[in-house]
């Protein structure tokens, strides 16, 4: 917090905060807001809702991917640019690590930046009798999963109003192509490069001689409903919950909002997968087979060789 509030200092900016979240006891204090103040810095801190990202020019967090979703919920409505920090495992969604702060922080401050959207969803919760529940969004996924692990969960899946399966499973999420690399990828979908826009269907832990995942038409509405005799949750990017009792659906359309993602460097995604998931790619000549090319490795974290 210190190279950031410097920097701010330098560019006479304004820096608002955020605590951790209260509901991950391992997030960590809160920031010591005097001690940015001894810096210099103009700071305040705001409350975690709508109304904390209204007039900034970027959010960031720090932190991992859970961490960047959460920045994401009080980016979305407040249409500001937003932008992660890596400082957990792997995070995914980071723009940037930690090592690299004070560079991050003076190109954001001089504005040099872009931006670019990343496709979201708008997510309705139906009753039985055909009430709206509730309505909501995701930036990564919507999963509808078993409330409470009571066994397996009986579900249909629906295209454009046309049903496509019905299996027992653990759960089944509806993704976009940020998500494909979170919990849909370990699902067992597919890796979606991010500027497509496509809704990624997945089952997990299906009991089914047909539960693929399945790629939909950006312009799909995909609904999932619930056959099983106890309630179940449609839960979205691992942070909002919502109670499903037996016969509940879910829709899901492509929303005409995006989150607005900051981009620091122009690494093609590609090289991205290769960073984060160690993937292996020895023997990779590339262009060298075409007279006069050079061959360009993937970059690699320090130490992965």
């Amino acid at each position: 917090m210190a190279a950031i509030a410097s920097r701010c200092v330098e560019g006479d900016v304004e820096l608002r905060v955020v605590d951790p979240d209260k509901r991950n006891s391992a997030s960590g204090a809160q920031v010591d807001i005097d001690r940015l103040r001894a810096l210099g810095a103009t700071v305040t801190r705001v409350e975690p809702d709508e109304s904390a990202g209204q007039d900034c020019e970027v959010v960031i967090a720090l932190g991992g991917d859970g961490t960047f979703l959460r920045a994401a919920e009080l980016a979305y409505p407040a249409s500001a640019p937003a932008i992660g920090v890596n400082l957990g495992h792997i995070g995914f969604l980071a723009e940037a690590e930690a090592g690299s702060i004070d560079e991050v922080m003076s190109r954001l401050v001089q504005g040099r930046y872009t931006v670019e959207p990343r496709m979201t969803l708008d997510v309705t919760v139906i009753g039985p009798d055909g009430a709206t529940l509730a309505r909501t969004w995701a930036l990564n996924e919507v999963v509808v999963q078993n409330d409470a692990h009571r066994g397996v969960l009986e579900l249909i899946t629906e295209v454009d109003g046309r049903p496509v399966s019905a299996f027992g499973a653990d759960g089944v999420m509806v993704s976009t192509p940020t998500g494909s690399t979170a919990y849909a990828f370990s699902a067992g979908g597919p890796v979606m490069w991010p500027d497509l826009e496509a809704i990624l269907v997945v089952p997990s832990n299906a009991h089914a001689l047909f539960a693929r995942p399945m790629v939909t038409s950006p312009h799909s509405r995909v609904a999932v409903e619930v056959e099983s005799l106890h309630p179940a949750l449609a839960v979205c990017d691992g942070r909002r919950s919502f109670p499903l009792p037996p016969g509940a659906r879910v829709e899901v359309v492509r929303s005409e909002r995006s989150v607005k993602w900051v981009r620091i460097d122009a690494e093609p995604f590609a090289d991205r997968l290769v960073t984060k998931f160690s993937l292996p790619v020895t023997g990779w000549r590339g262009r060298s087979r075409v007279p006069g090319a050079r061959a360009q490795s993937p970059s690699r974290p320090e130490g992965k060789g």
